[in-house]
């Protein structure tokens, strides 16, 4: 089958590829390649340009292979590209490897000395002598291996006629008020453009030209995006254990919450950021915040949420609100901390022991990541409960094009909360009644002045008045409303993002970061007459949309980044009476999905 994704790229009338492919540059960890990679995905989306950037990184600290690889297309495509069309080798522990990976009439930039051209005769060889460059860029010895990523950014930039003025724009952010080393970058990076201009007859057809697709758009990554929506929701307590790959979500906030969460006149903070000894200590010191009215959150990955269960457990039982935010990466245990899954949403949804389901929002963008954490926060206090944010390492540390972020339209809603006024005014109060029908009971915050606001909070049985109970009769009741629940959480978690095509006998259900490889998948997909209806879940539970888009096909794609199929499961258990329809896509090799793999996939299925 013919598609977009088996054509390395699409040619003009003159037979140039102009603005689209994908760089895939290969370094060693602790290199200080990171800057380089940044100038030249950037230089690229200051053209206009639509781009995504993605790492791929080892666990250890330093030593170990590194690739980077930033994909350009016109059409705006912003997943991974299985194809790579530009190789720049710097690394020679895997340059044999990366080189043999490559597709027929694809580029290779290689440091001469490793001699790729060797290796593969039909691909197009680029040989720089970068030590040399390196020497003439500075004498200081330490600092050539820096300016060498430099120099094959010049390199890179003269091939693909990148214009300089964007260059130096990139460099100039990048190593923003530092003039010394703004120079010397700058220079290292024309050095290897003007080496590239007078030694190298140009023979790809790989080019850029300016586009309008990127004004007024951002570049950022899931967890810095998540911390803004935190920072705007109201968060007063973080509590948390640094973990790959969320760390850098509690560090934005750090840097958020400092800037903007000082008190004017004394300077002083008006939060708490707390690194706890471990998970376990985290979650139980953001449920205490909770307790005590304050808007708490943590954030991990898969290991730190199996050492909360029991706490987060606790928060169902005793109806406390908190917000998690679990950027998935590869298990179980130790697994492959630095590669991406989708494998801890049946973990999240059912946390701990016993009879206990939980919220989850599936933010599936960085403009999501900041929206869902700031509905985190309100549904969180609506619900007196835990609420889990399931984001994942591809969207949470990679770079991605977004439109900016609206500023919040709602004022904070902090649910059903008596202060004594409104106590006074009902002259009763029962912490775990449920006085409306909707499974929420009322609370009362620490401090409440009055004395009908006093309960006891217990993990263990309780009745509605918070009393210690080990009735059977009292029990069923608090069960059945916490899945009362449940049940009108369906009417207040975001609703699913539904694109229906008339006519079309297959659905696609997706979460998450897999949204941006579906939605290219069923480009490729129409391209062969094949088409698709879409809907991607932004929570749970279920709502009624899915149980209308199911009916309404007669085959339907479940894509999850997992090896069990945890959502198709979930989806059999909901609609038991549709199990049959629901077929797998399945990608677990810690790689980010690719449009490719779905569209093969689905493709084989329908033969």
């Amino acid at each position: 089958m013919k598609t977009l994704a088996a054509d390395s790229a699409q040619r003009t009338e003159t037979g140039r590829v102009i603005n689209d492919f994908s760089i895939h540059i290969a370094t060693v960890n602790g290199s200080g390649s990171q800057s380089s990679n940044s100038i030249l995905m950037r230089s690229i989306f200051q053209m206009g340009i639509p781009v995504s950037g993605k790492n791929l990184f080892p666990s250890n600290i330093a030593g170990l292979p590194t690739w980077f690889t930033i994909r350009a297309n016109k059409n705006g495509y912003i997943a991974r590209k299985k194809e790579v069309d530009i190789l720049v080798a710097m690394n020679p522990q895997t340059a044999f490897e990366d080189v043999k990976a490559l597709h027929p009439g694809a580029v290779c930039i290689s440091p001469v000395e490793l001699k790729l051209n060797d290796v593969r005769q039909d691909v197009r060889h680029y040989q720089v002598p970068f030590t040399e460059l390196a020497a003439q860029a500075t004498e200081n010895f330490k600092l050539r291996k820096l300016l060498t990523n430099m120099i094959y950014v010049g390199v890179v930039a003269e091939l693909l006629e990148i214009d300089q003025a964007e260059i130096d724009k990139a460099i100039a952010n990048q190593f923003n008020g530092k003039a010394k080393a703004i120079d010397l970058n700058l220079n290292a990076a024309k050095l290897g453009r003007q080496w590239t201009r007078e030694n190298i007859k140009k023979e790809d057809s790989f080019a850029v030209e300016r586009m309008n697709k990127t004004a007024g758009k951002i570049i950022i990554d899931g967890n810095a995006a998540s911390a803004i929506g935190c920072l705007f929701a109201g968060v007063t307590v973080a509590a948390w254990y640094p973990i790959t790959p969320s760390s850098s979500l509690t560090e934005s906030l750090i840097d958020y919450l400092h800037e903007y969460r000082a008190d004017k006149e004394t300077g002083k903070a008006t939060y708490a950021v707390i690194q706890a000894e471990d998970e376990l200590a985290a979650i139980g010191m953001a449920l205490g915040a909770g307790w005590a009215g304050a808007r708490s959150m943590t954030s991990t990955s898969g290991p730190g949420i199996s050492l909360m269960a029991e706490f987060v457990g606790y928060g169902y039982f005793t109806e406390i609100p908190t917000v998690i935010f679990d950027v998935q990466r590869i298990g179980p245990s130790t697994g492959m901390p630095t590669r991406t899954s989708q494998a801890d949403l049946l973990s999240a949804h059912l946390l701990s022991h016993g009879d206990t389901k939980h919220i989850v929002l599936l933010p599936g963008s960085v403009a999501e990541c900041y929206e869902l954490a700031g509905q985190a926060f309100d549904l969180a206090e609506k619900f007196q409960t835990p609420i889990f944010v399931l984001s994942d390492l591809d969207l949470g540390m990679n770079n991605w094009m977004s439109e900016p972020f609206a500023y919040p339209a709602n004022p904070i809603d902090r649910g059903k909360v008596l202060d004594a006024e409104a106590l006074e005014k009902v002259g009763e109060f029962a912490r775990y009644k449920d006085v409306d029908g909707d499974g929420i009971p009322y609370r009362t915050l620490p401090g409440t002045n009055h004395p009908l606001g006093a309960y006891f909070t217990r993990g263990s049985g309780h009745n509605e008045k918070a009393g210690y109970t080990e009735k059977p009769e009292d029990y069923l009741k608090l069960m059945d409303r916490l899945a009362l629940k449940m049940e009108t959480a369906k009417k207040f978690v975001p609703k699913p993002v539904v694109d229906t095509k008339k006519d079309a006998k297959i659905g696609i259900i997706a979460f998450g970061s897999s949204d941006f490889a579906v939605q290219e998948s069923r480009d490729q997909l129409a391209v062969s007459n094949v088409q698709t209806s879409y809907l991607r879940l932004k929570a749970l539970p279920f709502t009624q949309e899915l149980h209308q888009f199911v009916n309404a096909h007669d085959r339907v794609y479940v894509v999850e980044q997992d090896r069990d199929a945890q959502l198709r499961d979930l989806l059999r258990l909901e609609m038991p009476e549709s199990a049959m329809k629901f077929r797998s896509v399945l990608h677990y090799d810690g790689l980010p999905i690719d449009a490719t793999f779905i569209t093969d996939a689905i493709t084989q299925q329908e033969r």
